[in-house]
């Protein structure tokens, strides 16, 4: 048996942290679920940018719309709703039959308008209504500005993947705005079911100390802070509040690691994988993470439910000048900032692609 297949077992669901046309046209992506146990998968645009700038599958496509789509950005969501949802319609028969838990896409919302709510908000609404499909998740940050929005999408049925979390405190305040989504739904009589992940990253914390670890602990931070946060996310499955929620049909916001491939050279390349295993929680893994683990991945024993040793490990950081709080806040502030300039890179990307495609056609 795989290793992936063992982790889907255990009740992990795997996901591909990747699209491309060609993973799609190539029947890749079909194969990866059949045979690599992937249930879902992630987007982002870094990830949109290199499949377009790197490729030639969306030559024709930005051929076909280029005088239609006025903007970068109105082209880009037109093409990576195509992508999407063709996946989303490969992942709709686990969707169904896992009712709803599983079979997941998403789709992010512009970083550029993330510190405004209420457009963040309009943007989510726009982008689910056009995909279409019910089993897309509309991607928002986690950021302090981003949190009244999420409730605002929950409230307003839309199935939402929070992104860019890094520690157990930011976790519960993306699960609390959740929660309050729900909540309202059911003041409002309206069905409870909106599903959601909350998508913590784990690599970047090793990377933003590397060569400050105390001894015997290096990489070994982002795992600490998984534990963390793994912990409060199984306090929070079985909390009242929760418990009131889920008696009236809600669905639980899932615990998701994010940021899984290893940055360190000389560290194993499946490390975060084999040590955040744990049931029901999302690995969502770029495609030579995958293949890596798929080859010679080893399935540890899962998270434990009390944290393990995490509480231990972050205080040796703290007392080695390493404040795991200040940390958290930026490395967010880093990731929110990473996006808008990922987003400016692919839309100029675009931009780019449609001049060449144009000036290819007109000679």
């Amino acid at each position: 048996m795989k290793a992936t297949e063992q982790l889907h077992h255990m009740g992990q669901s795997l996901w591909l942290d990747n699209i491309t046309r060609g993973l799609l046209t190539s029947g890749t992506l079909e194969r990866y679920i059949r045979e690599l146990s992937i249930t879902g998968l992630t987007s982002n645009p870094s990830i949109f940018d290199h499949a377009i700038r790197d490729t030639a599958f969306y030559d024709e496509a930005i051929r076909g719309k280029m005088h239609g789509a006025e903007a970068s950005e109105q082209l880009f969501f037109e093409l990576a709703l195509e992508d999407l949802t063709k996946a989303a319609d490969l992942f709709r028969p686990i969707h169904d039959a896992s009712n709803g838990l599983d079979g997941w896409v998403s789709l992010e919302v512009s970083p550029l308008l993330a510190d405004d709510p209420a457009k963040t908000l309009e943007a989510a609404k726009k982008l689910w209504a056009a995909a279409g499909r019910p089993n897309l998740f509309i991607k928002i940050p986690g950021t302090p500005e981003g949190v009244s929005a999420i409730e605002d999408a929950i409230f307003a049925g839309i199935p939402v993947n929070v992104t860019l979390l890094f520690s157990r405190d930011q976790y519960l305040k993306a699960a609390s705005a959740f929660m309050r989504g729900v909540e309202r739904r059911i003041e409002a009589h309206l069905n409870p079911a909106v599903h959601s992940v909350a998508s913590i990253f784990i690599s970047r914390w090793d990377k933003a100390v590397a060569g400050k670890a105390p001894d015997g602990l290096k990489n070994s931070l982002g795992i600490a802070v998984a534990k963390q946060a793994y912990k409060a996310y199984r306090e929070l499955l079985i909390s009242p509040r929760w418990r009131q929620l889920a008696a009236k049909s809600a669905c639980a916001q899932r615990l998701l690691w994010a940021s899984t491939s290893t940055k360190d050279p000389k560290a194993p390349d499946t490390l975060y994988i084999s040590a955040l295993a744990a049931p029901n929680t999302v690995n969502t893994m770029p495609e030579a993470t995958l293949l890596a683990f798929a080859d010679h991945g080893q399935v540890a024993n899962p998270l434990p439910v009390d944290g393990g040793d995490c509480e231990i490990v972050l205080d040796r950081f703290a007392r080695g000048g390493i404040d795991p709080g200040k940390l958290a806040e930026q490395l967010q502030r880093e990731g929110a900032e990473d996006f808008v300039k990922s987003w400016n890179d692919l839309l100029q990307c675009i931009e780019s692609k449609a001049h060449a495609v144009r000036a290819g056609a007109g000679g």
